[in-house]
């Protein structure tokens, strides 16, 4: 079959023995004989089978972190990728970050070390001022057992100052790279929206894959081995990120780390919630176009879409349709999307007038949690009433949840502690949680009207909300 063509470690491999659907944790650890990779969790959470991956059409020092095990063999095509085995200087000698762990004495047992190793490696590598917010938030997707995380964060305040370890790309390997090969059977990534389309309309029941932070879980975990993968991650014009005077336009393929900025700027509540959707590994892969796709009732980014009226355009060979994000969402991970058809853009209005966003996540742990209750708030105030409100739930309902009664009994009414005396009973008719691990049915209906309490509370200052509390 054709081969796969990419570079690891600074070598070029031409791949035609793998299948380029299992996984690359896989493929490393038993075809590639790199065994510094580990697998702790395979399924994103622990950080253990970090390497790091550049893509040559971008800054080529750009080195991101990325969890091996949630990514298929197929995705590596034309990457340059990196592992804790290829960091070694020439002589023998330890890389810089690998001395920075010895001289802390931060490797304790040493299993997750070359996680940390390449997580750190790519967060210097990118040339990002080293302070403590940033340290903490590079580290937050790495586990450590033995709980010595100390150290571990010392050996990175290290880093500060040093230059990047890693050139850039030779230029002839870039352009090698970027060359379009030919396709290995069961795996195809099509470069342009054309092109998608096509091979969409020829194979609908193939999987269609974006980053794979959730799909790829079929593979990890549930040892999955799918026979047709279509990936958009190539098609540069779902990779548009576009901010207008009305809007944010997001392509189907755009990352969670590449929306961030944006939304940091634009809704301040939705970046700070993107980030504990998932560490830096997962945020590097994850689309949101995949997150809204899969129509969790607990995907965390669907409550803020629908509270900010966002809309998608789904595309096909036969043209486009637009609909808004509440109407695509039609059951329990079902979607409105047609055999044969994909999401092109996700549109997000700008917030206009007196328009403010809060969003508010309740989860056991702060960091790569799954929540319990999720509530996105789009809230007018003007003279001392509710002008507007979109409010919307996750976690409480088959799929995210409008809740419309909450939003009758306080629009048009005085925004104080006497507006809330309705909200219980409102919300009891909105809402049809259930129990579970995470939380109980009773648990999710009283925080759902606690957070219309810390709503209340917030929205009373000038500033917009970026609080999202762990249980």
């Amino acid at each position: 079959m054709p081969a796969l063509r990419f570079m690891l470690n600074g070598e070029w491999r031409s791949e035609e023995r793998a299948s380029p659907t299992m996984s690359v944790l896989d493929y490393l650890r038993t075809v590639a004989r790199l065994t510094g990779t580990k697998e702790g969790c395979a399924e994103g959470d622990c950080g253990a089978c970090t390497i790091a991956v550049a893509c040559p059409d971008k800054d080529q020092h750009a080195y991101q972190a990325v969890n091996s095990c949630l990514m298929m063999v197929g995705q590596l095509d034309g990457l340059s990728v990196m592992t804790v085995e290829g960091l070694a200087r020439g002589d023998g000698g330890l890389h810089p970050v690998q001395q920075a762990l010895v001289d802390t004495d931060a490797t304790q047992c040493g299993f997750c070390t070359p996680g940390f190793v390449m997580s750190m490696f790519a967060f210097h590598q990118a040339g990002e001022r080293i302070t403590e917010t940033a340290v903490h938030e590079a580290l937050a997707g790495n586990l450590c057992r033995c709980t010595g995380y100390r150290p571990i964060i010392e050996a990175c305040r290290r880093l500060a100052g040093l230059p990047p370890f890693v050139q850039p790309l030779a230029k002839e390997d870039a352009e090698r790279l970027a060359v379009s090969p030919d396709e290995p059977v069961g795996f195809t990534a099509p470069r342009s929206l054309g092109a998608l389309a096509s091979a969409l309309a020829a194979r609908p029941q193939a999987w269609l894959l974006g980053g794979g932070t959730d799909l790829g879980l079929l593979v990890s975990k549930e040892r999955q081995s799918p026979t047709d993968v279509i990936s958009t991650a190539r098609v540069p014009e779902l990779k548009n990120i576009a901010v207008t005077a009305d809007a944010l336009e997001l392509g189907g393929a755009v990352t969670y780390s590449a929306a961030l900025p944006h939304l940091d700027d634009l809704f301040p509540a939705f970046g700070a919630l993107v980030r504990r959707i998932g560490s830096r590994q997962i945020r590097n892969l994850g689309t949101i176009a995949g997150n809204l796709a899969t129509a969790s009732p607990i995907g965390d980014t669907l409550p803020c879409l629908i509270a900010l009226e966002a809309r998608v355009v789904l595309r096909r060979t036969t043209g486009a349709r637009h609909m808004s994000v509440e109407d695509f969402i039609t059951g329990y991970r079902k979607t409105a999307l047609a055999p044969g058809e994909f999401i092109e853009t996700i549109c997000i209005p700008r917030l206009a007038g007196r328009q403010r966003f809060f969003a508010y996540k309740l989860s056991k742990r702060f960091d790569q949690d799954i929540s319990a209750v999720i509530a996105a708030f789009r809230i007018a105030i003007s003279g001392g009433k509710v002008a507007s409100l979109r409010a919307v739930y996750g976690g409480v309902a088959p799929t995210p949840a409008r809740a419309k009664a909450l939003e009758m009994v306080l629009t048009g009414h005085p925004w104080n502690s006497e507006a809330l005396a309705a909200i219980d009973a409102a919300l009891a008719r909105d809402l049809s949680p259930i129990g579970d691990h995470r939380a109980s049915a009773s648990y999710r209906l009283d925080a759902a009207a606690n957070l219309v309490r810390r709503l209340h509370a917030d929205s009373s200052g000038d500033e917009p909300s970026v609080r999202l509390e762990a249980l």
